[in-house]
């Protein structure tokens, strides 16, 4: 089994993928109008559109609804991202070095999803994610 992607259901699909081509920096593929991806060179964010969700189970998935999950993106250099998106992004908590060794900060997507960029500071989250 490989893991493939995370989606989110966006009520305004344009909105959403404009906001994660900004915090990711890259392009979204439009695979059909009211479904996009962004691939990153270790998974997919795909976003689709609320009416996709009625060729599932009508009901199957709400945008806006989502308290459970926390997307998280690793950088480079956690200062300059939080200096890029800090005044561009509804914080949830500034930086701040977590006790499990990673340096982050998260907001929230337009439909309220947490969003977390982190980088590893300290030697054994450093060697976990493989080095710098």
């Amino acid at each position: 089994m490989k893991f493939a992607s995370t989606r989110l259901i966006a009520q305004d699909i344009k909105a959403m993928v404009s906001f994660y081509e900004m915090v990711t920096g890259l392009t979204a593929d439009w695979l059909a109008p009211v479904f996009a991806e962004i691939v990153t060179p270790r998974g997919t964010l795909a976003i689709g559109a609320a009416e996709t969700v009625a060729l599932w189970q009508p009901g199957a998935a709400e945008p806006g609804h989502n308290r459970t999950a926390i997307l998280e993106f690793r950088v480079e250099d956690i200062d300059a991202d939080y200096a890029r998106l800090k005044d561009k992004v509804p914080l949830i908590h500034d930086l701040r070095t977590m006790p499990w060794g990673n340096k982050t900060f998260q907001f929230r997507d337009p439909e309220g999803t947490a969003v977390s960029l982190f980088m590893p500071v300290s030697e054994a989250a450093t060697e976990r994610f493989g080095g710098r």
